[in-house]
């Protein structure tokens, strides 16, 4: 088990293989589909993302409520190739990774190993697992969203598995 912070660096990138499970401390964004629809709606107008998209990662879920003494409800993972439109041309403007649930389209694996970025897989159905893992939570964009607003986490140890590596190798893809 490999214990990363958000940033990595190339460096830690470039160590990580698919397969390998982790747990990952640091900052992460959420976006789901009307998030990312939003954010290229912004880019289309030449605005500016609502977060710096540099180096950053983010987490295809939709939190839910926080309960009481708790920073965040459940938050599990939303299926990964649903941003398949989105993922390339955010990695293209810096992007550093991406935390979904199943496998990524070809074009965002290549454009993953073009940019040598990072998928990581989440668990579909461990939620309360990943809800647990968030430390802080606030709206960054989107507040009429709710659950699909874009919100920025500090998540302290929450478990994945590289999914798809720097260099393209896949966990849904072993030869």
């Amino acid at each position: 088990m490999k214990r990363l912070t958000l940033p990595l660096s190339p460096a830690e990138v470039a160590i990580l293989h698919a397969g390998d499970a982790v747990l990952l401390s640091g900052k992460v964004y959420t976006a789901r589909d009307c998030a990312h629809k939003r954010m290229f709606e912004c880019l289309d107008r030449g605005e500016s993302l609502p977060f710096p998209i540099e180096n950053a990662v983010i987490y295809y879920a939709g939190p839910c409520p926080a309960p009481a003494g708790k920073a965040c409800g459940s938050c599990g993972p939303t299926t990964s190739a649903r941003m398949d439109p989105y993922a390339p041309r955010l990695l293209d403007l810096g992007l550093g990774g991406m935390i979904g649930k199943g496998e990524p389209g070809e074009e965002t694996v290549a454009a993953l190993k073009r940019h040598k970025k990072i998928y990581f897989a989440a668990i579909g159905g461990a939620g309360a697992t990943y809800g647990n893992a968030v430390k802080k939570m606030r709206c960054v964009a989107f507040p009429d969203l709710l659950s699909e607003a874009i919100y920025e986490m500090e998540i302290e140890e929450c478990p994945l598995v590289v999914g798809v590596d720097a260099n393209g190798e896949s966990v849904y893809r072993r030869s």
